[in-house]
């Protein structure tokens, strides 16, 4: 398991699991715009934890699939990690 999510693999499960395409480095110059700006919806969230939790055999934290910006759900996610390792 990576020991951190990269905005790279985040552009990905975006595609992935809300159908969102978006260039990684565009996912990086909005990092801190909401989900909703970048067209990721409540549901697209939740299908990108779901995403992550099968990838990585591991739940995600709880308020993951509340995040608002791309920033504020990495740095969830990715602490989580750390705590984990």
């Amino acid at each position: 398991m990576s020991d951190r999510i990269t905005v790279e693999e985040l552009a990905e499960l975006m595609k992935k699991a809300a159908g969102v395409t978006v260039a990684p480095q565009q996912l990086q110059e909005q990092y801190d715009a909401g989900f909703n700006a970048l067209g990721i919806d409540s549901l697209g969230l939740l299908g990108i934890v779901g995403e992550l939790e099968n990838r990585y055999s591991t739940p995600m934290p709880p308020d993951a699939e509340r995040s608002k910006t791309p920033r504020q759900f990495l740095e969830l996610v990715n602490s989580a990690f750390m705590a984990g390792a």
